[in-house]
């Protein structure tokens, strides 16, 4: 299998984090790189003027995995801007670029789901994501996770990646 770098797209609790977590676990040497967690080193910055930032270095650290022949696994929520973006950004690497979209109707993204307790603020956002699209891209494959397991889906990505 060659390397490869999956984003797992989708809103805000829509299983991202969760199934990208179970696929880093199946692929061998494997990276999970959680944008989210480059986002807390400048949490003071305002949403907007830290996205720019934080993709650029998830860039960089993609970029670096890959030098060492590590697959990276990206959960995130991917406008088509930062979708072209990244691509425009990776696709001189030359290493399989794989984008999948879970996309849970609506009513259940704003659920609390597992331990998630979800803030007015997180609902708001995730509206926000359904109104713009993320969850139906015009790019990747789109997958109604609504009805399965985690695990389910990851097998779903498997296939379509081997």
């Amino acid at each position: 299998m060659e390397n490869m770098i999956i984003f797992v797209n989708g809103s805000i609790n829509s299983g991202k984090s969760t199934v990208a977590k179970l696929l880093a676990l199946k692929l061998p040497r494997t990276a999970l790189l959680e944008i989210d967690a480059l986002c807390e080193c400048i949490a003071w910055m305002p949403l907007a003027e830290a996205i720019p930032i934080n993709l650029e270095n998830a860039i960089s650290v993609i970029k670096n995995f890959v030098k060492r022949d590590i697959n990276v696994v990206v959960p995130y929520p991917l406008s088509q801007k930062n979708y072209d973006f990244l691509i425009q950004e990776l696709k001189l690497l030359n290493q399989d670029i794989f984008v999948f979209t879970l996309n849970p109707p609506l009513e259940i993204a704003l659920t609390n789901r597992g331990e998630r307790e979800l803030t007015v603020e997180e609902q708001e956002r995730i509206k926000y994501h359904y109104e713009i699209g993320i969850n139906k891209p015009n790019f990747g494959t789109i997958i109604d996770n609504s009805k399965q397991t985690p695990e389910e889906t990851v097998g779903i990505i498997m296939k379509s990646i081997v």
